[in-house]
C-alpha cells in the first residue's frame, strides 16, 4: 500500500473519496430513476406514479377477490402486434407531429369533461382499428416539440378538416398534473393512454420503465389514485375499481420465456399493470409495430395466468390526490434482475472511481 507521509496527502485522499462516492451514488441513482422517453420527450416525469416501481408495496386487501373477478385461470393476451386485424392495425397507434402541424377544432360528445383544444391532429392521423373501425377509435398525437400529448376517444375526421370525438384530453408530459376529479379522458379511467402502452423500441432496448395499461370485463363504479373516473354501475366489493394496480408475483419464473416476453413480464413485476378500461380480461395494451412476432406474443403470454398476479395498494406513494407525483424509495426506481429480467443501474456499479483514487495515491511501494 502507498505510504502517506503528509497531512496534505490525507486531506487530498479524503476529498477524493468523498467525490468518488458522490459520483457513484449520483450515477447509479440518476440511471435507476430515469423515466421512459419518446421522441426526445419524457413520458411523464421519472417520479410519476406511472414510472414508479411497485414491487415492494403491500397487497391490496381485496387482492384475491379482484383476481378471481377478472379471471384467475385466464391467460394474458397482447392487444397489440404486427399486421392487421379486421382491416386495422393491431394495437393502439400514435402519431408524432412537430410545431408546424396546424391545430384544428374538435367537437366532443362529452364536452363538459374534455379539454377544448384546438388539437394538432393531421387529417391522416392513425386511428385505432383503422379508418373504418367501429370500435374505440382512439387517436393519440404527440407533439415532440412541446412534449404535449393529445388523445381522443371515438375520433372521426370531418370534411372541413375538424374532428368529432366522444372525449379528449391534453397532457403535458413534463408534468405530474392529473385531470380534475371525476373527469374522463380518452380512456375510461381518466388516465393517459400512451404512457401505458407496450412499445417495440422499449422491448428491443431491453427494459420497460413504466406500468402497463390493461382491461377487465367488469370494473366497480369507483376509482382509486391515480385514476380520475369510473365507468360502471357495479358496486360489489370483489370487483376492482378503475386505476387499480396489479403486479406479477415476484416468484413467477420468467426465465423460460423468450427475451422480448421476459422484458414485458419483468415490467409487470417491477412497475405492474394499471386497470384503465372495460374490456376483455387481462388484455395488455400496446402499439402496433411490423416487428412484433404475433405467434410468440400470443403463445407465450397466454401461459401467464391471472392467478400469477396480485393487486397492490399504492396509497403509500400518494403525496397529493390531485397529482401523479409518487413518493420515491431511497434506492430509486429501476427494474430488478430476478428471473432473467433486465436490471437497473445501482450505486455500486463499476466505474472509474477506483482508478481515480489510485492515481491520487501514486504508485509507491507497500
Amino acid at each position: 500500500m502507498p505510504k502517506l507521509n503528509t497531512i496534505a496527502q490525507w486531506k487530498a485522499i479524503s476529498s477524493a473519496l468523498i467525490v468518488a462516492l458522490a459520483f457513484h451514488v449520483f450515477a447509479g441513482t440518476s440511471s435507476a430513476q430515469s423515466g421512459p422517453t419518446m421522441e426526445g420527450c419524457p413520458v411523464f416525469p421519472a417520479d410519476s406514479i406511472w414510472n414508479t416501481p411497485v414491487a415492494d408495496l403491500p397487497l391490496a386487501p381485496s387482492s384475491s377477490a379482484f383476481i378471481n373477478t377478472i379471471g384467475a385461470t385466464r391467460g394474458l393476451h397482447p392487444d397489440f402486434g404486427s399486421g392487421t386485424w379486421d382491416g386495422g392495425p393491431i394495437g393502439i397507434p400514435y402519431t408524432v407531429v412537430d410545431a408546424s402541424e396546424p391545430k384544428v377544432d374538435v367537437s366532443f360528445d362529452y364536452d363538459d369533461e374534455s379539454d377544448p383544444g384546438p388539437y394538432p391532429i393531421p387529417p391522416d392521423a392513425l386511428i385505432e382499428g383503422g379508418s373504418q373501425s367501429a370500435g374505440d377509435r382512439h387517436v393519440l398525437v404527440l407533439d415532440r416539440g412541446s412534449c404535449i400529448l393529445y388523445e381522443l376517444f371515438s375520433a372521426y375526421p370531418q370534411q372541413d378538416g375538424t374532428w368529432q370525438a366522444g372525449s379528449g384530453a391534453i397532457f403535458d408530459l413534463n408534468s405530474n398534473a392529473l385531470r380534475p376529479s371525476g373527469w374522463t379522458s380518452a380512456d375510461a379511467a381518466g388516465l393517459p393512454i400512451l404512457s401505458g402502452l407496450v412499445r417495440y423500441d422499449e422491448v428491443a432496448a431491453g427494459e420497460i420503465r413504466h406500468a402497463l395499461r390493461f382491461t377487465a370485463p367488469q370494473t366497480r363504479s369507483d376509482y382509486v389514485w391515480p385514476a380520475r373516473h369510473q365507468a360502471s354501475n357495479l358496486t360489489a366489493a370483489q370487483i376492482p375499481p378503475m386505476g387499480q394496480r396489479f403486479r406479477l408475483k415476484a416468484g413467477f419464473d420468467i426465465s423460460p420465456f423468450s427475451a422480448p416476453v421476459r422484458v414485458i413480464l419483468q415490467a409487470m413485476k417491477t412497475y405492474g399493470l394499471i386497470l384503465a378500461d372495460n374490456g376483455s380480461a387481462w388484455y395488455i395494451s400496446g402499439a402496433p409495430d411490423p416487428r412484433w412476432d404475433n405467434d410468440m406474443l400470443v403463445g407465450e403470454l397466454a401461459q401467464v395466468k391471472g392467478s400469477d398476479f396480485e393487486a397492490v395498494d399504492v396509497s403509500s406513494l400518494m403525496r397529493d390526490p390531485e397529482s401523479g407525483l409518487a413518493v420515491q424509495s431511497a434506492g430509486g426506481g429501476g427494474g430488478s434482475s430476478n428471473d432473467g429480467g433486465s436490471t437497473g443501474a445501482s450505486a455500486g456499479s463499476s466505474g472509474g472511481g477506483g482508478c481515480f483514487i489510485s492515481a491520487l495515491l501514486g504508485s509507491g511501494g507497500s
